[in-house]
């Protein structure tokens, strides 16, 4: 806009002026001169600042609406949804293998030792001392006598007759009592397998597990001397297991067969389930050397433990569900306003694009959502949030 559109037409002003100035003396004196070349310009620039007002409430949006509406132009907004609110908890915890056992031999020196690494499964070997195999057998007690004639019936005579029956040679039905049938078994698996036939098994000659292991250290070199309570490897099952400490005051997470969620390295995200919890216990460290804190302890097994595959260890993130609402109506909670009087409201969008404060009762905060309810809250309603 011109200043030639906002400026008067002087010739206009100039009769009144001229009337005015001249009534009683036709020649008037040099202030009235002055203000009769000063006046159309004073008329003029307030012209132009009014016609420049009403320019910028164009540009901007229109005069403020007197009911305290404003328009979202430009401004970000979310839709309130209608489902599920899940709480989380999150811990960390540490990604493993489940089963560590420290494995000793007979006396004598080691002379073989599977890699770290190596699964070793049923009738195969860990290690040899004096060249001598020490053989993997199914079984979960652990061998703490020899197998031999004169031995006491007990529960580790049936569960290496049961090993040997697996294997094809033990032939009648598993007990406690260690007999021919039993003898006769050993000869025939230690022939089978080159090994002296004794029909004995001495203390330290098998390794008894329920299921595959794996070797996940050698704590002796080939060349050291074995023996009871030196250990020659550690091993561990093959299933990985996440293990978490939780605060004494979070046990109510604790409950066998509930869902979470492990966020691996990388950021990757799996499922799993409780599989395990142990009593209170006195946290075993204590860094800045005050009173350890009770923790409980939880094992978490994966539903697809191959999700895992490429970790033999890592710290992890566990998302423990805390509390569960169905079927709510929730907003992100950087919609939330505080109205006057210490009311919440969020600042909803009505039909002609204007915006209107409407007061919220709120409920459970989750996952950067929270719970809503009130007058004029319905799913689908589009509320006001801060742009990104």
């Amino acid at each position: 806009m011109s200043q030639e559109d906002v400026l008067p037409d002087e010739s206009a002003l100039l009769p009144a002026l001229n009337e005015e100035a001249t009534v009683g003396d036709p020649t008037p004196p040099e202030d009235d001169q002055k203000k009769r070349l000063r006046w159309p310009w004073i008329v003029g620039a307030s012209a132009l600042l009014a016609a420049i007002a009403v320019s910028a409430v164009l540009m901007f949006g229109g005069a403020a609406d007197p009911s305290g509406a404003t328009s979202p132009k430009d401004r970000a907004t979310a839709t309130i949804t209608k489902g599920d609110l899940v709480e989380q908890t999150l811990v960390t915890g540490m990604l493993s293998y489940s089963g560590q056992q420290k494995q000793d031999g007979p006396s004598g020196t080691l002379t073989f030792s599977q890699p770290a690494g190596t699964v070793v499964d049923q009738d195969q070997t860990l290690f040899a001392v004096d060249n001598r195999p020490v053989t993997l057998l199914r079984g979960d007690l652990p061998q703490w006598r020899a197998f031999e004639w004169g031995m006491g019936d007990g529960p580790d005579v049936k569960q290496l007759e049961t090993a040997l029956k697996e294997l094809g040679y033990f032939w009648g039905e598993p007990d406690e009592e260690f007999d021919g049938d039993t003898y006769d078994a050993i000869w025939d698996w230690q022939d089978d397998k080159g090994l002296e036939r004794t029909g004995t098994i001495g203390l330290g000659d098998v390794v008894f597990a329920s299921g595959p292991v794996r070797v996940a250290s050698n704590d002796l070199a080939v060349g050291a001397q074995t023996g009871p309570g030196n250990t020659v490897m550690t091993t561990t099952s093959t299933q990985k297991v996440v293990n978490v400490e939780l605060k004494l005051q979070q046990q109510q997470l604790a409950v066998i067969g509930a869902p979470v969620e492990v966020e691996l390295p990388g950021g990757k995200k799996v499922t799993g389930k409780i599989s395990a919890v142990e009593p209170p216990k006195p946290q075993e460290k204590n860094n800045d050397g005050g009173e350890a804190p009770t923790i409980v302890p939880v094992t978490i097994t994966l539903d697809d433990p191959a999700e895992a595959d490429g970790f033999d260890k890592a710290s992890v993130r566990v998302f423990f569900t805390s509390e569960t609402k169905e079927n709510v109506l929730s907003v992100p909670v950087s919609a939330l306003l505080a109205l006057s009087g210490g009311n919440t409201g969020v600042e909803v969008v009505q039909k002609d694009g204007s915006t209107k404060q409407v007061p919220v009762e709120t409920g459970l905060f989750a996952g950067g959502m929270v719970e809503v309810s009130g007058d004029g809250i319905a799913e689908g309603t589009t509320v006001v949030v801060p742009a990104s």
